[in-house]
């Protein structure tokens, strides 16, 4: 259960400054507790104390940076069903996605721990001509400096860890500002890094309002942006962070093919598809949101998804057998059900669901929905799923590419040309053979392009990012 109140963390230490955040139950809509949250003073210390611990973290020695990680994997899972009932409450989320997201929280700090002893460099031959004769190179990377990370509501403790076990590693200070409608999350990373050695001003974790955070965005103190959010936000925010470095891992509307091969396994298929339609109500931005399907296998692929989402368990999330949980907001639901409504006034067949109680949405599959409604070309961000069919290979990868999102897409073939094929032409950050595009495993390059961000996460690209190459050049004396 969640603790009556949580602190804010200001270099390393907890806070108790107010409690001025309500954090509700995402199911009962009751304050389920509050929270310190932190004003422009408290953000400006926080960024001040990363940039006093700068040298310090620098010199941090890379195994020590690797204890403390060891550290947070060894009481994450200790804290195990707590952090996951915490996650259940905040965020709403079905009780056995939460202790999935709490696993993938361990690898991530994992992940991290392996990597913060493998950053290093490489010698490089400089005679590329006789004017370079006796000259010697090598580079290595070093910390970039104090970050700037800015975590999202839908995954709190996963999406968290991806930008702080990398800094860590890295050897970078940072400050954070979680979603504040999810920050427990981060509080709970925080309060266990507090039990280690890290220098004093290494981190700051401060919920905040989006409007008094500015300083988290145009800090010229703070080196690099870290974000995960919605497109708008994020494009917004690069555009006023000035010289540093940003990281955007921003919106989809991930696309899935099944191809004509697939006959033989489609109740497989279907179960893949329900999964990563649906998984915590849709609230990820790579959620399957558009199925292209040969047209041999149609009316049966779509016959059998409607049977398989009707049938999912919809409710308290505190309950095992809950697969659909509440949408992170009632707005939000009410949001996705007005864009359900006018996919059928377009003409968009409703297949099953699309009835809304509160912040409750019916796991929805539609199809010949117009391309141009924004249930098809914008994110759901919830459990809508879109059906339409293909005759040509060629034509659903074309229909994969005409988004203005390019997260990751995913395609059930057996046929090893159409797959390279596909890697080839695909305009997405990940392409994912024989699964839907929502599988993720947290030390794989992750992340967009066009609308859907610029860089990568996991772990060790994450790192990249944080860091900046350093050349040596020595000239022989003889």
């Amino acid at each position: 259960m969640l603790k009556p109140a949580y602190p804010y963390y200001l270099a390393n230490r907890p806070v108790f400054a107010n409690q001025e955040l309500e954090v509700t139950d995402k199911y009962t809509g009751a304050i389920a507790t509050r929270v310190a949250q932190a004003d422009a003073s408290a953000i400006d210390a926080g960024i001040k104390a990363a940039v006093d611990a700068e040298d310090a973290m620098r010199r941090f020695p890379p195994y020590k940076r690797q204890e403390v990680l060891m550290h947070c994997v060894g009481r994450f899972k200790e804290r195990f069903e707590e952090i996951s009932q915490a996650l259940c409450i905040e965020a709403g989320k079905p009780i056995k996605d939460a202790r999935g997201e709490t696993t993938r929280l361990i690898d991530t700090f994992r992940c991290g721990a392996e990597e913060a002893v493998r950053l290093g460099g490489e010698v490089m031959n400089l005679e590329i001509s006789a004017r370079a004769r006796g000259y010697r190179g090598m580079w290595k990377r070093v910390p970039i400096g104090p970050c700037s990370l800015i975590s999202p509501f839908n995954f709190p403790l996963n999406l968290a860890a991806h930008k702080i076990a990398p800094a860590i590693a890295a050897g970078c200070t940072w400050v954070m500002k979680p979603a504040s409608r999810t920050p427990i999350g981060a509080l709970i990373i925080a309060e266990v890094l507090a039990e280690t050695d890290l220098p004093i001003g290494a981190f700051s974790v401060l919920p905040a309002h989006r409007q008094g955070a500015d300083l988290f965005t145009t800090d010229p103190r703070l080196k690099l942006l870290s974000f995960t959010g919605s497109p708008a936000v994020g494009w917004d925010l690069k555009a006023r962070c000035g010289s540093k470095k940003v990281v955007l891992e921003l919106g989809g509307n991930a696309a899935c093919v099944v191809d004509q091969d697939q006959a033989d396994r489609i109740d497989q298929v279907v179960e893949r598809l329900i999964f990563g339609g649906f998984y915590q109500s849709g609230q990820s931005c790579i959620h399957v949101q558009r199925i292209l399907i040969h047209e041999s296998l149609y009316e049966l692929v779509k016959d059998k998804l409607v049977a398989a989402a009707k049938a999912l368990k919809m409710g308290d999330p505190k309950l095992e057998d809950t697969f659909i949980g509440p949408m992170i907001s009632e707005s939000e639901a009410k949001r996705l059900h007005d864009w359900i409504q006018r996919a059928k006034a377009a003409g968009g067949r409703l297949l099953c669901g699309g009835e809304r109680d509160g912040a409750m949405l019916q796991a929805t599959i539609m199809d010949q929905v117009p391309a141009d409604q924004p249930l098809v070309c914008e994110e759901a961000f919830g459990p809508a799923v879109v059906l339409s069919s293909f005759s040509k290979w060629d034509d659903a990868l074309c229909a994969i590419n005409d988004s203005k999102f390019g997260l990751q897409a995913g395609l059930f073939t057996d046929n090893l040309h159409q797959a390279m094929q596909a890697w080839d032409r695909l305009e997405v950050g990940g392409v994912v053979i024989g699964d839907v595009p929502s599988w993720r495993v947290d030390n794989m390059p992750y992340g967009g392009v066009k609308d859907s961000g610029l860089g990568r996460e996991g772990v060790r690209f994450a790192i990249e990012d944080m860091t900046e190459i350093r050349l040596l050049v020595i000239r022989d004396r003889a």
